[in-house]
């Protein structure tokens, strides 16, 4: 995750809920909105965000939230200029709930996203090849666009839970989403 927001430092981007928002949450930035529930919803409030800014918005998902709730591939998919971006970081657990195993690895995620209309679609296992995926989407905006990074499960601790309240995220968020005069 870290290589992705050093490659797009400035996009809005939204984090799933879980060990992801609270990772992202460590970097503390304003163009960072932070999901501190509504598991699954991730992919559907950035493609609200990339609707109504149209700017490339950046979705930090994980292989269970996509899993939790993949109507949001339909959506994203149906808007073909849709400026957005899924990185779907696939460990194969649900990390955030005790590690237990999800089926991500068995289902063909990047073939979901081919089917609900994804036009760029992208498989990494590397930095080097996050790094190339993102800064090639980054240079043609305008197509929703979907990484599976594969990842293996973090044996760190994860940083504490997201304690700013929702409204001081949300407002933090908004703002920062306003045009510029």
């Amino acid at each position: 995750m870290a290589v992705a927001l050093a490659v797009a430092p400035d996009l809005p981007t939204v984090f799933t809920t879980g060990f992801i928002s609270r990772i992202g949450a460590a970097t503390e930035r304003r163009n960072h909105f932070y999901m501190t529930g509504s598991m699954g919803l991730a992919l559907s409030l950035g493609t609200g965000v990339a609707l109504s800014s149209g700017r490339t918005t950046l979705v930090v998902d994980g292989d269970g939230s996509l899993l939790m709730n993949p109507v949001g591939l339909i959506m994203a998919g149906a808007a073909p200029d849709l400026p957005l971006i899924q990185l779907v970081l696939d460990d194969g657990v649900y990390d955030s709930t005790g590690g237990q195993c999800s089926p991500g690895r068995q289902v063909d995620l990047p073939g979901w996203a081919r089917a609900c209309g994804f036009s760029h679609v992208h498989t990494v296992d590397t930095e080097t090849g996050l790094k190339r995926a993102l800064r090639l989407e980054l240079e043609q905006p305008g197509a929703p666009v979907f990484v599976h990074c594969l990842v293996t499960p973090d044996t760190a601790p994860p940083p504490p839970r997201v304690t700013d309240h929702l409204e001081g995220i949300t407002a933090r968020f908004s703002e920062f989403l306003q045009p510029q005069v």
